[in-house]
């Protein structure tokens, strides 16, 4: 059986763990996978993986590259992403929700630079497309579109392009690759 551990006083925890740990067990024996909301399902086969990508067309002479961890997040209700590039000299955290309200996959972006995203995802032919809204000083960036792919070889392939200056500029392309041995690097 599985530990659930909560950071909620011990008394009350006392008095629920008997019952979280049945309902746990229960919710396990019935599926392998864990539970996650049905509009989250196909960010599935990126949970619980770290995955290591160069960006393509770097404009500097050490290359970019990027450590993202996709996981399981809020009991399933949410996935949640950190990202780091270079060992920590940028990174970042997003938190993927369901919203009711929008009828849509939303998400918001925090970054190591301050400033911050939201966004809206959209599932169509096996891609996962976004659209954010940037807030805060990137750089003249307003808005990011990007479409991934998890390929047929298992490459997760993210392309990206920015509203920049008013003008759509080509943006990051990378390929990830699981690198169980990656680590999501913050200073």
């Amino acid at each position: 059986m599985k530990t659930v551990r909560l950071s909620i006083p011990g008394w009350i925890a006392a008095g629920v763990a008997g019952l979280l740990a049945v309902s746990v067990g229960a919710a396990e024996s019935v599926t392998n996978a864990p539970s996650l909301d049905s509009h989250l399902e196909p960010f599935r086969p990126l949970l619980n993986n770290t995955w290591r990508g160069p960006c393509k067309n770097t404009r500097s002479e050490k290359p970019i590259v990027d450590i993202a961890r996709w996981e399981r997040a809020l009991n399933g209700r949410a996935i949640r992403t950190l990202h780091s590039i270079n060992d920590g000299s940028y990174g970042g955290e997003t938190l993927f929700m369901w919203n009711e309200e929008k009828k849509a996959v939303t998400f918001h972006y925090f970054t190591t630079a301050g400033f911050t995203t939201t966004g809206t995802v959209r599932f169509e032919d096996g891609k996962i497309l976004t659209h954010e809204i940037v807030s805060g000083n990137s750089g003249g960036t307003s808005e990011v579109k990007s479409v991934c792919q998890i390929r047929p070889d298992g490459v997760f392939v993210v392309r990206a392009e920015h509203l920049k200056n008013g003008k759509w500029e080509p943006g990051r392309e990378t390929e990830y690759r699981e690198d169980p041995t990656a680590k999501v690097i913050f200073r």
